[in-house]
């Protein structure tokens, strides 16, 4: 079949992709440079091209044309035919087969060649030279999909901000080596649907699963000549196809199906996404899709010198979201994951990049706009990583309502005070606190602040108290890469140990951290496999690790990590019974109206209320801190009244020596205080003990104990 024999209608031009109706294929691209657009049809293996049709109308824009014989299943691909004329911004090569930026889903995968360059490689005048050879032999192809889909069993949960619970996981690297998942659907949506992937994060009481990049990537040219991968997926290739690999069958209902699955079982998806830049990189780069459909158009370019790109993220490019039709790309995408595909929310990587006007950070930015006006998009999750590469790229705080951020700074003092820094107090108060001297503003909440101690980028929480230095050389960038500070300690020895003291002394750190994590105020962020001990064995920048490096590790899930396992769901689980830990309103200091008692009260090891001196004392790591319960949720009953909780005393002891404490004053018809979590001892949250009202204990070295206050009756 030829072009010839294919009947060719003029078509709508929206929606843009391709749309089967039931009758027929839509096709609908933009480009504002171009002189004709080829839509090529290939059959099912992707290996043949059966006909180029030129779409046969230009509507504000946009290309497109209905093909009444063309449905469901169909490959395809573009050609787009302009000028190719880098130094002014225009790299069209009709010799290259693109892909559709609003492609549902792609065939087959990407193979490094020659021939996926628009100029010649090893040219004497590099990008400015052209390149004839056909890409499409090396390149996957779109397909047409059928988009209905039966949405059955319970709706979304919508969990408010402040009950969140994230579990930041790998959908490739949490099943890989889980011997409860079939091994044909491991690393696949199909994978993270097996009822003991569920049972796992129901009983972990996570209540959202933040998902690394799922879009359809690229693993990066240099990465495969030495052997690697792209593993995170932090390189983007289309914005509205699943990434191949991670469906066992190539069918997108997977991917729905996980999502009604998690919703059945009270959890939120978020998808964490990346739209600052794509895998076309700088102006060496590949030809794969909005390089070659409208270069001017869709790149934030150089305004001195076109031929060259703004590179605020590191990889080459950045998306020019200040064009209407990019930013109408970027929304529509993200509509797309919400209503077609059931997602949440979503977490921004490099969210700078995407509020950036004129090269600057800006809260009036097109993107920021677009999204707040927006009656779907306003009212789901979003989560900046707030800062990117470029000048003035570090903007934690900045975002504007309803925006939460990850906190770095939250990350850093908590890894400082329990490594012993000196000189942490004042900060870490405001950390647990919620970091209202960050956040507090707009309205936002304590909930503007994700909390967290590790991600994906960076040490796992077992090699954070294992390693001094990175430990990157199977990454075969001489360790170059990855961060070299990461506020860790290793407890005396680099690395695995047989001594006991170091090993104990690693367990409770670990404790440390994550009993910290869940009683601060804001919104909590968990690592997959923290809870298990999961290494990484000191490798800190695992991108390109998709192999036992970087997958998860559950056969060793026994003794010591099965008692942190343990831990964590406790504390998670107290957490969510208890408002006073998961505020929607941040704490003062100030008394609670119609009592004399403080909503947070900050104190010394001796129970007496923290002076300036204190908290100027450098030298000082040991910190405590009394929760009220009396001051209420700010939510009120059915009949309008606050709800009320238990009264909490913790404190943190960061020094390698014991230190004598008392108890502060009780509250109101206290008797005591009953040891909650210890983390001194390897069961820590077992109710081990209690505590005298206004009495003496002592607290060991580098341990946190948690204590609430028990009645006389």
């Amino acid at each position: 079949m030829n072009s010839r024999d294919y009947r060719v209608w003029p078509g709508l031009p929206y929606p843009l992709g391709a749309t089967w109706d039931g009758a027929g294929t839509n096709f609908a691209i933009f480009s504002s440079h171009a002189e004709k657009v080829e839509l090529c049809l290939f059959d099912a293996s992707g290996k043949q091209e059966l006909a180029r049709i030129a779409l046969p109308e230009y509507t504000h824009e946009v290309w497109h044309g209905y093909l009444p014989d063309v449905c469901a299943g169909q490959r395809y691909g573009y050609r787009v035919y302009g000028p190719y004329d880098p130094a002014a911004g225009h790299r069209f090569n009709h010799h290259k087969l693109l892909l559709d930026p609003y492609a549902r889903a792609l065939s087959g995968n990407l193979q490094w060649h020659a021939a996926l360059f628009g100029y010649e490689l090893g040219h004497k005048e590099a990008d400015l030279s052209f390149d004839s050879r056909d890409s499409a032999a090396f390149m996957p192809k779109c397909v047409v999909i059928d988009p209905s889909y039966t949405w059955g069993g319970q709706p979304p949960p919508v969990t408010p901000w402040h009950e969140l619970m994230i579990y930041e996981m790998h959908v490739r690297g949490f099943t890989m080596q889980h011997p409860e998942v079939m091994e044909s659907v491991r690393g696949t949506f199909e994978g993270l649907c097996s009822p003991a992937i569920i049972d796992y994060l129901t009983r972990l009481g996570v209540t959202a699963v933040e998902l690394l990049p799922v879009h359809a990537f690229v693993h990066n040219h240099n990465l495969v000549e030495a052997g690697l991968r792209n593993y995170w997926g932090y390189n983007s290739l289309c914005f509205f196809s699943p990434h191949s690999d991670y469906l066992s069958q190539g069918n997108i209902d997977e991917f729905k199906t996980f999502v009604q699955l998690m919703h059945d079982a009270g959890i939120e998806v978020l998808l964490d996404v990346v739209y600052n830049h794509t895998a076309e990189g700088n102006h060496l780069g590949p030809t794969l899709s909005l390089r070659g459909i409208d270069n001017q158009s869709y790149y934030y370019l150089m305004e001195d010198d076109p031929r060259y790109y703004n590179d605020f993220t590191g990889t080459g490019n950045a998306l020019e979201l200040r064009h209407a039709n990019v930013l109408r790309m970027v929304t529509d995408s993200l509509r797309y994951w919400v209503e077609e595909m059931g997602v949440d929310g979503f977490r921004f990587d490099l969210a700078t990049t995407l509020a950036r006007v004129n090269g600057e950070y800006s809260e009036q930015a097109n993107f920021l706009d677009a999204v707040a006006q927006d009656p779907l998009l306003s009212t789901v999750k979003l989560i900046a990583e707030p800062w990117d590469t470029g000048e003035g790229g570090y903007q934690v705080g900045n975002f504007p309502p309803p925006w939460a951020e990850w906190n770095d700074r939250y990350r850093d003092c908590l890894r400082r005070f329990w490594r012993g820094d000196p000189g942490q107090l004042p900060e870490l108060a405001s950390r647990l606190s919620g970091s209202s001297d960050i956040y507090e503003r707009r309205g936002r909440r304590p909930w503007a602040s994700v909390n967290y101690v590790t991600t994906h980028d960076g040490f796992t929480l077992q090699d954070l108290v294992s390693y001094d230095h990175k430990h990157n050389e199977a990454n075969l960038e001489d360790n170059r890469d990855g961060m070299d500070e990461n506020l860790s300690w290793n407890g005396g020895v680099e690395g695995p140990t047989d001594d006991d003291a170091i090993n104990r002394l690693r367990r409770r750190q670990r404790r440390n951290l994550l009993a910290s994590l869940l009683i601060s105020q804001g919104l909590p962020l968990i690592l997959a496999g923290d809870e298990i001990g999961n290494t990484q064995h000191g490798n800190n920048n695992a991108y390109c690790q998709d192999n036992e490096v970087a997958w998860l590790d559950w056969e060793g899930l026994s003794g010591p990590d099965q008692d942190l396992l343990e831990f964590v769901r406790r504390l998670i689980q107290l957490r969510r019974d208890h408002l006073v830990f998961h505020r929607s309103r941040f704490f003062h200091g100030r008394s609670v109206p119609g009592t004399e008692t403080r909503d947070i009260a900050w104190l010394r090891p001796d129970g007496e209320s923290m002076t300036d001196a204190d908290w100027q004392d450098g030298e000082r790591r040991t910190l405590a801190f009394m929760l009220s319960g009396e001051a209420g949720h700010y939510h009120l009953t059915e009949r309008g009244a606050p709800e009320y909780d238990d009264t909490f005393y913790v404190i943190l002891n960061a020094s390698d020596q014991a230190v004598e404490c008392r108890t502060p004053s009780p509250p109101k018809d206290c008797a005591g205080w009953r040891v909650l979590v210890d983390t001194s001892l390897e069961k820590a949250t077992r109710n081990v003990r209690r505590l005298d009202s206004d009495g003496g204990f002592r607290i060991k070295p580098r341990s946190l104990l948690l204590t609430v206050a028990v009645s006389g009756s």
